[in-house]
């Protein structure tokens, strides 16, 4: 990972008066011409790193540089211990060095500031995965973290349907959807960026030494990029359509019966409320089994106009619970 890369690269140069370019990515496992690249980094976001050029030459701290955490504020603080997730650290092998890290924060922290810990943890938690059900924790997950925080390829052998593929990959980054992990990644044969299922992986296997390693695209956004597939995903399979006419209370409960992507659009495209004040929208669904059980939901909010089978199921349901009611 660049940022503790990063931070290493200054401990390093605090403890010694000078290195080579050599010497620190002997260090950092990195090309020197990486050591270049975090060096000017570290300059440009304050750090006083300069460079003594000629034969005998190296990197060093200005002044006497110490990297010091009494600038940050209460908010600040707080926030930083709330940036770790502790169950997703400790599925991927992290715990002991993030308890190390927090430790070291801590004690580096101004003594008006050293309670942040505490009073974060008394203000949130993070349950990733959904209700009723367990999530699923990955018996690889350890060795692919490991590479994306390291930038190594990785040949990966996965689960699709009944057959096993085998890909060689270049780990960006992980996502912890609903407690199921996924990677993201840049198939190296085709050079494009995919997503694959964590637990489907059978095998993974790390490329060793410094050729092992990856030039990372740092336009990537991990953030975007799940976004955009996880709602083309969500698209994908949405291959049937129904009608139906909502009572504004229906209009409101929409997003929570459906998909939300599904029910946005149709929301978006619905024709003027008629004179009832009920809109007619035009709703893709996964099919028409899962529409009955998602209007449902909405119960007397929602009427569906078609397809006639399904309208006939809900008459059908609406016959059978007035018989079980006899209202």
């Amino acid at each position: 990972m660049r940022a503790a890369r990063l931070i290493k690269m200054v401990l390093l140069l605090q403890s010694r008066p000078s290195m080579t370019a050599a010497a620190l990515a002997r260090e950092l496992e990195v090309s020197e011409r990486t050591v270049t690249r975090d060096a000017q980094a570290l300059s440009e976001a304050g750090v006083p790193v300069y460079a003594d050029r000629g034969r005998a030459g190296g990197y060093r701290l200005v002044g006497g540089y110490r990297t010091r955490l009494t600038g940050l504020a209460r908010g600040e603080a707080e926030a930083l211990f709330l940036s770790g997730v502790p169950g997703a650290l400790r599925e991927m092998g992290l715990e002991d060095a993030a308890s190390a890290a927090r430790l070291k924060v801590s004690a580096a922290l101004m003594p008006s500031l050293r309670d942040a810990p505490r009073t974060a943890a008394q203000r949130f938690h993070l349950d990733a995965p959904g209700w009723f059900q367990d999530p699923e924790v990955p018996a690889l997950l350890p060795v692919v973290a490991d590479a994306v925080w390291d930038d190594r390829r990785i040949r990966a052998r996965y689960r699709r349907g009944e057959a096993e593929a085998t890909r060689e990959l270049e780990p960006y980054g992980l996502v912890l959807k609903a407690g199921v992990w996924y990677l993201c990644a840049r198939a190296v044969d085709a050079g494009a960026f995919r997503t694959y299922r964590v637990g489907r992986f059978v095998a993974v296997e790390a490329s060793e030494g410094p050729d092992g390693r990856f030039e990372r695209d740092e336009a990537f956004d991990l953030p975007g990029f799940w976004g955009e597939q996880a709602e083309r995903f969500a698209r994908s399979i949405l291959r049937a359509e129904v009608v139906v006419r909502l009572s504004a209370a229906g209009v409101r409960g929409l997003p929570h019966a459906v998909d939300a992507v599904a029910a946005r659009d149709a929301l978006a495209a619905a024709e003027e409320a008629d004179g009832e004040g009920w809109v007619t929208v035009t709703l893709r669904v996964e099919s028409e089994e899962v529409a009955h059980t998602q209007l449902t939901a909405l119960g007397p909010e929602a009427e569906v106009l078609s397809p006639a089978t399904l309208r006939r199921r809900f008459a059908e349901d609406a016959l059978r619970l007035g018989r079980l009611y006899r209202v």
